[in-house]
This record gives structure tokens, sequence and C-alpha cells, in this order.
């Protein structure tokens, strides 16, 4: 079954952009909540409008009452179609990090096409979580051979389950993204949303291990916000200036997530395909310093004895790395 919208952005202009039950931080995603096939399908005509679906999701977030045991939307949100915009993509690269002029997508830009999805699904009003003080807290990236920039794409968008949290509820939105029938590259992201709750289980442990060598160090601009946003649709007030960011409890502004972890796999280097972990620990405030520490498959982001980001990039070897079709 499928329904159509007819969203108000042109097609062509993109914003930014674990599973819950049964999630295994270390063997990907397992027992799912809502897999392939589940629920009905909404086929867009175009990328939905980011800004909206970020002020609507504001206004609505007093009123949300957030728990593990809420029902959530399963609407499937597929936009068919795809073609990347290649100025902004040029710009998204020289942010990060990436080498420009290449016919090749990073392998974190299509969370960047799916974000407009996500966000429309979590700024609904049968989402049941506030979008304000929603954070991201890891993203789990397959991507099964390598994506070209001229390339037609189709985007699939859902949410795939809410599970408790030690601090509150953890919603999460999984990105497919296809040519033809096959999946060519996928992302499971966390967000946890904040609240008291008596569980005191159901947060996956992290890997421990010692210090990873350090390999650069790099100073961070103030405007790195704004030139992400620029090149990504993600203008969250947190990411922008000072005074804005103040009226959300940071002192300054603060590094998206999503920058952190693609500039680590810009300069860690990814092979065609692969999975990689990121976990997002602590902000990083702007301007500032950071240290990019990496050992093998590992990499970490860390100021002083802070670790902002951690993760790992794992080659894909034999049947998974051809694609699969879902």
């Amino acid at each position: 079954m499928a329904t159509y919208s007819d969203d108000t952005q042109a097609e062509g202009s993109y914003g930014e952009g674990g599973r819950a039950e049964g999630w295994s931080g270390e063997g990907g995603r397992a027992g799912v909540s809502n897999g392939p096939g589940a629920g009905p399908s909404t086929i867009l005509r175009r990328s939905p409008s980011l800004l909206p679906r970020l002020a609507l999701g504001a206004l609505r977030s007093p009123f949300k009452r957030p728990s593990a045991t809420a029902d959530f939307p399963r609407t499937r949100l597929v936009l068919p179609g795809v073609r990347i915009d290649l100025a902004r993509l040029a710009a998204y690269e020289r942010v990060c990090g990436f080498p420009t002029g290449e016919d090749a997508l990073p392998v974190t830009y299509p969370h960047v096409l799916g974000f407009p999805l996500a966000m429309s699904l979590m700024s609904g009003r049968d989402f049941p979580l506030p979008l304000l003080g929603l954070v991201h807290t890891s993203i789990e990236i397959t991507r099964y051979r390598e994506l070209t920039a001229s390339g037609e794409y189709e985007l699939t968008v859902y949410v795939d389950g809410l599970a408790p949290h030690r601090r509150g509820t953890e919603v999460v939105v999984v990105t497919e993204l296809r040519v033809g029938a096959e999946v060519v590259w996928e992302s499971v992201s966390t967000y946890l949303a904040r609240h008291r709750t008596q569980d005191t289980g159901g947060e996956r442990e992290r890997e421990t291990h010692g210090p990873l060598p350090g390999v650069a160090e790099w100073r961070l601009a103030g405007d790195i916000g704004r030139r992400y946003a620029a090149a990504s649709g993600d203008r969250n007030p947190i990411h922008l200036y000072p005074l804005t960011a103040r009226l959300f409890g940071f002192p300054r502004a603060i590094a998206h997530g999503m920058w952190t972890a693609a500039r680590c796999l810009a300069a860690h280097g990814t092979p065609q395909a692969v999975l990689v972990r990121a976990e997002f620990r602590a902000p990083v405030l702007l301007p500032g310093t950071v240290a990019y520490a990496a050992d093998g498959e590992r990499f970490e982001l860390c100021g002083g004895d802070r670790v902002h980001v951690s993760g790992g990039v794992y080659p894909l070897t034999g049947p998974t790395a051809a694609g699969a079709v879902s």
C-alpha cells in the first residue's frame, strides 16, 4: 500500500540528514521491530522542506510525553528519482575534508539526503518524543559499493522502534539508499530523548580500550557550524552562533555530530564496501582545538582527556560487499 505526498521543496535541494529493539552494538541489527515490508509507504514527489519541519517539531515538543512503550509512526517515506546537487556536494566535501571533484559520494553524504525525511517523521504529531533536545548518540553506516555523484537513487526512511535508556528513551531511524531494487547504502541512527525514568537498563555497553595514538591536531573555526549548515541544510540554532546556542544551555555553538564523524572519516579513509560505526559522546565547542587519533580500524576525536567521538571502519568482504536486495 502506498500513498503520495506533494511537498513544497524543489527536488534536488536537500537538507542534512540503532535500531532499538534487538540492537546489537557489536553485530549491527537483529530482531528488528519494523523491518522491510512492514508499515505503509508514502511516496514523496519532492524532498520535504527542512526548516518548516524543524519549526513544527519545536512547537510540538512541549506537548510530547516521551516513553519507551509509546506508539510510533510506522510509515516508510520513499523518495524516488534522487539526483545529487553537485554544488552542494562540493561545499559539503570542502567543509568535511573530503576530496572534491570526484564522481563519488562520501560515505556520510546519503545521511544528508535522508535527513529531511527523518525530520518529517520526527516532527509529526504521531511521533512520541520531543524534537527539541533530541540528541544524536550514534550512527552505523553500511556502504555495499562505491556510490557515484552522477547516479540516480531512491531513498527510504522509517522509524524502527523505541527502547528504554537509563537517561530516557532511545529512538531508532533507518535510512536506505537504493539503485533499482538493490540496497547500496544504509544507516541506523540512534537518538536519545532525555527524561526521568525508573529504568536502569537498556543502554548499550561501550567498548573499552586504551588511548589511541594521536595523528593530527585540528583548530576549528567558529563558523564551522554555519558552513556545515549551509552545505547540509541542518540549521539547528545550537550549531550556528554563541547567542543561539546559549538559549539551549551551551556556552558557545557546538559542531554538528555528523560533521565530526565525517571529518574523522575523511582523514581515516574508507574502502568502497565498508561498515562504519560512530558514537557521539560529548559536544565539540566552537571555536576550539581537538585531536584526531587513530589506530588500525579505530578512530577518536578528543579534546584533552575528553572523547568527543569514537568509532571504527570495517571493510566488507565476500557476498555482503556486493549489496543487498530488500
